[in-house]
């Protein structure tokens, strides 16, 4: 079934709901309307006075590997979702975006401290590296039943130095845990606390933390997109000149840290989405996110965006930690509908749709910077909850919107004054 639906915007909610039922079934339709009860969320987390709803959309004309998605996403900021499908829409004309991620590898540490002499602890530690792995074998043996446990051992010397504070060295043993199509955070929490009182035997040493890292950079995915300038042209610039402002851009990001946050906010602002709707951990995922753009010591843009023998090309490369198992996916009915729009065969896939969904809203915040500025397209997404505010009905949004549209002025005044016109008719 294709994920291209024209008019799908134009739709209420209800008729949306319908035009999805031949993904999701009659039994996944009526989880978009039961959401999460409130003896669930008792489960899943402590102190539970009641649940809180976001925005729940769905963005179309996804084409990602050559297969049609229907990408679930959770976000409040107008303009996102908006955004990503009218990209979407775009690059199918050339084929849609190609995308893959690395296997599940997750990395946990167990760290040594105040290490006197850091270059034997390193090797005997690396001399018991043989019976570190015999003793992580069995840990979570479901996990290696589907293929998973444990990838690698690695030891690192570490200095903390400061000026006018007092060197500390320390040894950390990273351990490399294949966690298939979880998460990971508890199963290689698990693993490093298991090994930690043999790593303290081992080296004599006293360990401090036994924790995972969210700097998850064995486990990144990536995305690819290609565009012709026809597909950018505005009525107000040739697509050529669009493409080059974008590269322009995308180079400042590059240059420039106080530019570069603010591009990476946008790429996360659909990759954030896309985590929250399928349950995911979106804080872990920004925070390795963010690090790895600090990786040659300057942060940089998460994507690249270059002008090619006339055709804009696009990439993102990303660590995202993303599982379609485990933790609230299990208890919340609407997370199990979204994953089951989604179709996503596991969490790879689940987290190469997402590196996807990133760069197509990289690529939207791109062009609207490059042509009518971003604040005209946000403040018309904008408006419909101005209006709102101002105390339109459902049957009056619409007309109070497009006032505030056609005159620019996006206030909350503003709309009291349309409505009041309007209802005085």
């Amino acid at each position: 079934m294709s994920s291209r639906i024209p008019g799908f915007y134009k739709l209420p909610p209800s008729e949306r709901l319908k035009r999805l039922e031949g993904h999701l079934g009659t039994e996944g339709i009526a989880s978009y309307d039961d959401g999460l009860s409130l003896e669930a969320a008792d489960l899943m987390v402590e102190n539970v006075i009641s649940t809180f709803s976001l925005p729940c959309a769905a963005a179309v004309n996804f084409l990602i590997n050559g297969v049609e998605r229907i990408v679930p996403m959770v976000v409040e900021e107008p303009s996102v979702v908006a955004a990503v499908s009218n990209m979407a829409r775009l690059a199918r004309a050339t084929g849609g975006f190609r995308a893959e991620s690395d296997p599940a590898h997750m990395i946990g540490q167990i760290q040594l401290m105040e290490v006197v002499d850091p270059d034997a602890t390193v090797g005997r530690l690396t001399e018991a590296l043989p019976r570190l792995r015999a003793e992580a074998q069995g840990v979570h043996p479901r996990l290696e039943a589907r293929g998973g446990g444990l990838v690698e051992l690695e030891v690192r010397s570490l200095c903390y130095r400061e000026p006018d504070r007092e060197e500390e060295h320390m040894v950390v043993l990273h351990v490399v845990l294949d966690v298939v199509d979880a998460m990971g955070a508890n199963m290689i929490n698990t693993l490093v606390e298991h090994l930690a009182p043999t790593v303290e035997a081992i080296t004599g040493e006293t360990v401090g933390l036994r924790i995972l890292s969210n700097l998850a950079d064995r486990r990144c995915s990536r995305a690819q997109v290609v565009l012709d300038p026809e597909q950018l042209a505005t009525d107000e610039m040739e697509g050529q000149q669009v493409a080059e402002r974008i590269t322009a851009a995308w180079r400042f990001a590059w240059a420039d840290p106080y530019r570069a946050a603010t591009h990476n906010k946008g790429v996360m602002n659909g990759i954030d989405a896309v985590a929250i709707a399928t349950g995911n951990d979106w804080r872990a995922i920004e925070a390795g996110a963010h690090a790895f753009c600090c990786r040659d010591g300057q942060y940089r843009p998460l994507t690249r965006w270059e002008w090619i023998e006339g055709r804009l090309h696009g990439s993102i490369e990303v660590p995202l930690q993303f599982g379609t198992v485990g933790g609230p996916i299990r208890v919340h009915p609407t997370v199990q509908a979204n994953l089951r729009l989604l179709g996503a065969s596991g969490a790879q896939e689940l987290a190469a749709i997402a590196a996807a969904v990133g760069l197509a809203q990289n690529l939207g915040a791109l062009k609207a910077l490059a042509t009518e500025g971003i604040q005209c397209g946000h403040m018309r997404m904008h408006a419909r909850t101005v209006a709102a505010t101002a105390g339109a009905t459902p049957t009056e949004v619409g007309e109070v919107t497009l006032e505030l549209v056609r005159a620019r002025d996006f206030s909350v005044e503003r709309a009291r004054a349309v409505l009041a016109e309007l209802r005085s008719r």
